[in-house]
């Protein structure tokens, strides 16, 4: 009998129906496998029941049916399809979190690494945010313990957007502001924390120590813009804090009602930290 699995992939923000299971699925979108697909990739694999998605998409405002065409991606690789796509855009910001059985990491040549879920997500208070307001203030109203000293941390966020940034946010403040500040609103969002120093020119250095001095001087600053584009693919996974369990970090993913973390294994295999 045919397994079926519905495949989320980021950055790019499409849904997939595959009956190929996640190994050779990945495979299947590497260099040379005869598709044209290039970099690395994250794959979320969603909850199913039936064959069918066991969750409701997040309201787009009626321009196209999800879970409609999901289905028949799912009942086209049921009949022989090796992959059949259900949604080609704009899927991340349609997918609820808790539809997320499992996340991998994918390099370019198609090697999977499991990321590790830390449980149930954080639950946010019910706040309201407003103009002005420091990132004290965003962690009382987001119900969160603010840290004893704040310095700018360097995020890089992969979905919906790819954009780098500073902050004086922690990651959880920075979910719970990316998703309630007016003008630049994310309806869900994710994201990693690089090292100070990721290895990479991603902008002039005078760019980047120009803002992070700003950010130093002023803690009541919340955010700094320093690269907005591709930075997914130039930055080394190994400069992900929380790659070597060295601090705690990962892949952070949320929304306007929760934050939740999934880590690197403790021991990331050989072959795979050597891959491209």
């Amino acid at each position: 009998m045919v397994q079926n699995q519905l495949i989320l992939s980021l950055p790019q923000g499409i849904v997939t129906a595959t009956s190929l299971g996640l190994e050779e699925f990945a495979a299947h979108r590497s260099p040379g496998s005869g598709k044209y697909f290039q970099g690395r990739s994250i794959l979320v694999d969603l909850a199913l029941e039936n064959n069918k998605p066991a969750f409701e998409y997040l309201d787009e405002g009626g321009w196209r049916d999800a879970h409609r065409d999901s289905v028949a991606a799912l009942e086209k690789t049921g009949a022989g399809n090796r992959t059949k796509t259900a949604l080609s855009n704009n899927a991340f910001s349609c997918t609820p979190i808790d539809a997320w059985k499992s996340i991998h990491l994918v390099k370019t040549g198609g090697e999977l690494l499991e990321m590790e879920s830390t449980g149930e997500p954080f639950r946010f208070r019910d706040g309201v945010c407003v103009d002005g307001m420091t990132p004290d203030d965003i962690a009382q109203a987001a119900g969160l313990e603010r840290p004893p000293h704040r310095r700018p941390r360097l995020y890089m966020i992969f979905s919906p957007i790819e954009i780098v940034v500073l902050s004086n946010l922690t990651p959880a403040e920075y979910v719970w502001y990316a998703t309630h500040r007016e003008g630049k609103k994310m309806r869900q969002v994710a994201f990693t924390e690089l090292r100070g120093n990721p290895g990479v020119h991603l902008a002039a250095l005078n760019i980047l120590d120009t803002a992070r001095a700003e950010l130093t001087a002023n803690l009541k600053k919340k955010t700094k813009s320093i690269v907005i584009g591709d930075a997914f693919n130039r930055v080394p996974i190994s400069a992900w804090i929380g790659y070597d369990r060295e601090a705690h970090g990962g892949i952070y993913v949320g929304n306007a009602t929760s934050s939740y973390l999934w880590r690197f294994p403790e021991k990331i295999p050989r072959l795979w930290e050597r891959a491209y």
